[in-house]
């Protein structure tokens, strides 16, 4: 009995041969042409990875080693990080002494040279100019970051240049898909880039306003948006309020004319209601990175946070006129 093909008969025997040999090349063909680059980033905290995700699309895979809301200062080395250290191409990280009581440890026990330094190592912060640069360091003066401010992800307009670097440092690590991340990053920052002056536009009345903030998260939040900030609830960065430093905010309040009290979930809202039922200001709950108070990409928290600033302003105005 003959087995029938597209090109000739061929006994049963070889034509399972030929069948075997030809499933064979097809999984091959279709794995070399159907393979994705799988670069394995492992980021510090939510704003970075997902950038790394909106810059890296399919190309990437991105694991988190803290969630939103959580403090970046206090996670724990613990074992499944230090996994994801061993497996990650890239560590991304938000830098300038944020995670500087746990990433060292990471890095270090992680048993992955690769990603000790770049290009292995990508520190945010540290790729752009910073605020509140110390000119002079002492403990008496509490949590204060040597490098200066880190929160740097807070003004979209620093995210952008980012965002370029960063697909120059996937292209470095993956050459073989450098034109695709530049394609993403240019698809991404077209679409992102506009937003930007949208912003500015919808936070017009909040410019020249002054504010009180929990802790000094919101440094470059208020710098691009003109604000600025005359005291925080903490005594000293990194202390918790006391009734005696409240005490002082109140005269703070009056005297600088200051209209909203910042802060976000992970602070509580005893200290900012407290000051605001005394004073003439307000506070507003704000979120620090995607993933909380409903956000999920990095435009959707600068519209949050838009919203919400202009919202609370407005809302004090009517309540407190």
């Amino acid at each position: 009995m003959t087995l029938q093909t597209s090109s000739r008969l061929i006994p049963r025997k070889g034509a399972r041969r030929v069948w075997v040999h030809r499933v064979l090349i097809a999984a091959l063909c279709a794995a070399s042409f159907g393979a994705r680059a799988d670069l394995r980033i492992l980021a510090c905290e939510p704003e970075w990875g997902q950038l790394a995700t909106e810059i890296g699309g399919d190309l990437v895979t991105v694991k988190t080693a803290s969630a939103p809301g959580q403090d970046a200062h206090h996670i724990q080395a613990r074992p499944s990080l230090l996994a994801q250290v061993r497996r990650a191409d890239l560590v991304l990280c938000n830098g300038a002494g944020l995670e500087a009581g746990w990433l060292p440890v990471l890095l270090n026990r992680g048993g992955n040279p690769a990603v000790r330094q770049a290009p292995g190592l990508f520190l945010a912060a540290e790729q752009v100019d910073r605020l509140e640069v110390p000119t002079t360091l002492d403990r008496a003066d509490g949590d204060v970051h040597a490098m200066g401010n880190p929160h740097v992800h807070l003004d979209p307009r620093r995210m952008v240049s980012l965002s370029q670097q960063l697909a120059e440092r996937f292209a470095t690590l993956d050459p073989d898909n450098a034109t695709q991340y530049q394609q993403q990053q240019q698809a991404w920052q077209t679409a992102f880039e506009p937003g930007i002056p949208r912003w500015e536009q919808q936070a017009a009345s909040l410019k020249g306003s002054n504010v009180i903030t929990y802790h000094r998260s919101w440094v470059y939040l208020l710098d691009w948006l003109g604000m600025q900030r005359v005291a925080e609830l903490e005594p000293k960065p990194g202390l918790p309020p006391t009734p005696g430093h409240l005490a002082e905010l109140v005269k703070t309040v009056e005297q600088q004319q200051a209209s909203l009290i910042l802060y976000r979930p992970i602070n509580g809202d005893e200290a900012a209601n407290w000051l605001a039922a005394r004073t003439s200001a307000c506070a507003v709950l704000l979120p620090l990175s995607p993933g909380e108070e409903g956000t999920e990409t990095l435009a959707s928290l600068y519209d949050t946070l838009i919203e919400r600033l202009v919202a609370a302003q407005q809302r004090c105005q009517g309540s407190k006129a």
